[in-house]
């Protein structure tokens, strides 16, 4: 029994599996996930024995072992993952890339010093060193980019790690080893740095789309903003200027009112009191919260409902300061609010009626919206939410709302019932 080969894949495999739980974001439990785990661990180690062991003359049985392995470890990293999606398949493959850096090392090591202990030894401290590197510079690019959808061409950047993985195997294991060709040790690690460069290159290149995706939701968002704060101005203006005119003409109301007593006629003094509140009441400029940038949109959604003869009933509890990002908070109720606005507006037999609840303050949030729908509505079977039908650039509203969500720490969820469309967001601080 080759007990070097044994326990250089063995440290390989426990890597393998914690460089997939740790950079993967979760769909199950700690416990459970570590238990699938350790069940993919054990039966990569087991399928090494007939590789090793029992046939290692065998090339036919390396090769098919080879792919049953890659099968097991992709299947463990989509079967603990909450996306399982292309995302999922890229960082996966992206794990056995740099595994098999660090394994290869063992062997490079071994040949060039001929010492088992010390190429053993050597192999786990460069994959704990790869690990950690990779765990403090790019986990939460890694992780961001699970939750976002934006990306379009993951499955292309999959080939990335698919070819670096066949260009090892042919160069390192299949169908000759370094054992038998140390000659192509230099070749391999030129080769093994020009997959880390290519990565940075790649995780560049992600977080280039994410800063350039974040300006432009900033910039429609402020946009909106801008527009809510110009369509108030000129509410005031116009406000400002018809209390001017009650002003002017209120003492002639008071003749009026003056000369109405004289004659009794309390009737017709009721129509002009009554006038004069209707004018007050139209020029009064509604305040749904105290905060400033919700208050905003909210009016700036007001304004689109009322235009598509939208009746909304509203509880609305926000004060100044809250206990979350404004602009994020205030995005996500601008996106549910909008979407709501989309579904109905185009009703013709139902009534345009959208409910709106937010409630904000230091011990919790809460964001619940309802709307009737009339068109197919198709939950998405991961994360619960309305799947967009518009094509790839659509639905990126609910992502957000789902990021705001765990970024706070609560909870989002909706449900269909009996054709009204509910959805909520809670979170306890």
């Amino acid at each position: 029994m080759d007990y070097f080969s044994n326990i250089s894949y063995t440290i390989s495999h426990v890597f393998l599996m914690l460089f997939i739980y740790l950079f993967i974001i979760h769909h199950y439990s700690k416990f459970v996930t570590v238990l699938i785990c350790f069940s993919g661990f054990f039966s990569l180690t087991f399928l090494d024995c007939f590789k090793l062991n029992i046939f290692p003359d065998s090339d036919l049985c390396y090769f098919i072992v080879t792919i049953i392995q890659i099968i097991i470890t992709q299947s463990v990293n989509i079967i603990i993952s909450k996306k399982r999606d292309n995302r999922t398949l890229f960082m996966g493959l992206s794990a056995s890339n740099y595994v098999i850096a660090g394994s290869i090392t063992a062997s490079i090591l071994y040949i060039c010093t001929g010492n088992k202990l010390f190429s053993i030894v050597g192999s786990i401290i460069v994959h704990f060193s790869i690990l950690v590197i990779l765990f403090f510079k790019i986990r939460n690019i890694c992780l961001k980019f699970q939750e976002r959808e934006y990306m379009k061409n993951w499955w292309e950047l999959c080939l990335v790690p698919v070819f670096f993985y066949c260009g090892f195997s042919c160069i390192a294991f299949f169908p000759y080893n370094l054992y038998d060709n140390p000659s192509n040790i230099l070749g391999i690690i030129i080769f093994i740095i020009t997959m880390f460069v290519s990565y940075v290159v790649v995780m560049r290149y992600m977080g280039s789309q994410s800063a350039n995706m974040d300006i432009y939701w900033k910039n429609v968002f402020m946009e909106e903003y801008i527009k809510g704060l110009e369509s108030q101005y000129r509410l005031v203006e116009q406000s400002e200027h018809n209390l001017k005119i009650l002003r002017h003409d209120m003492r002639h109301y008071s003749r009026m009112i003056d000369s109405l007593l004289k004659q009794k006629k309390y009737d017709e003094i009721k129509k002009v009191t009554e006038y004069i509140n209707d004018v007050v009441d139209e020029n009064k400029i509604v305040k749904y919260c105290n905060n400033l940038i919700t208050n905003t949109i909210i009016s700036k959604m007001m304004e689109k409902a009322s235009f598509f003869g939208i009746e909304v009933q509203m509880d609305i509890i926000i004060p100044n300061e809250i206990p979350v990002n404004d602009y994020e908070f205030t995005s996500v109720i601008a996106n549910l609010f909008e979407n709501a606005l989309i579904c109905v507006k185009e009703f013709k037999d139902k009534k345009k009626n959208i409910y709106v609840k937010v409630h904000c303050n230091k011990e919790y949030l809460l964001i619940q919206m309802k709307n009737e729908y009339d068109k197919e509505i198709i939950l998405d079977a991961v994360t619960g939410f309305p799947k967009s039908t518009k094509g790839r650039n659509h639905g990126l509203g609910m992502q957000s709302v789902l990021a705001f969500a765990e970024k706070i720490g609560g909870e989002a969820g909706c449900y269909l019932d009996n054709g009204i469309f509910n959805i909520m967001i809670f979170a306890k601080f």
